[in-house]
């Protein structure tokens, strides 16, 4: 029998490049808002992702992948702290990212 996970769809390894801009946080300035990170797992649904950033479950985020083609808004599903500036946040997207349900291909 299968344990639960919470996820609807496998995680693929893949490490992509990603931006994302913070829209709960309405006093700082954009230079402030946006960062960039990389993701360790992607789903249709989401990505697990390393940042710098300690955010709080239920954040909203604007998330782009440009060599991806992608721009989501997501939300934070989880922060856990990996080190001590570095953090493993969880995104859930609003538009599923078919290719990232794919594995990665070796050119």
């Amino acid at each position: 029998m299968r344990i639960p996970t919470g996820r609807y769809e496998k995680r693929t390894p893949r490490a992509v490049t990603i931006e994302f801009l913070r829209l709960d946080e309405a006093h700082l300035d954009e230079s402030q808002l946006t960062k960039s990170a990389v993701t360790e797992d992607v789903s249709p649904r989401g990505a697990r992702i390393v940042t710098d950033w300690n955010c709080a479950p239920g954040k909203h985020l604007l998330v782009s992948a440009p060599k991806e083609g992608f721009k989501s808004l997501a939300r934070v599903v989880y922060c856990q702290r990996l080190e001590s500036t570095k953090f493993a946040v969880g995104l859930q997207f609003v538009v599923r990212v078919e290719e990232w349900g794919k594995p990665a291909s070796h050119e």
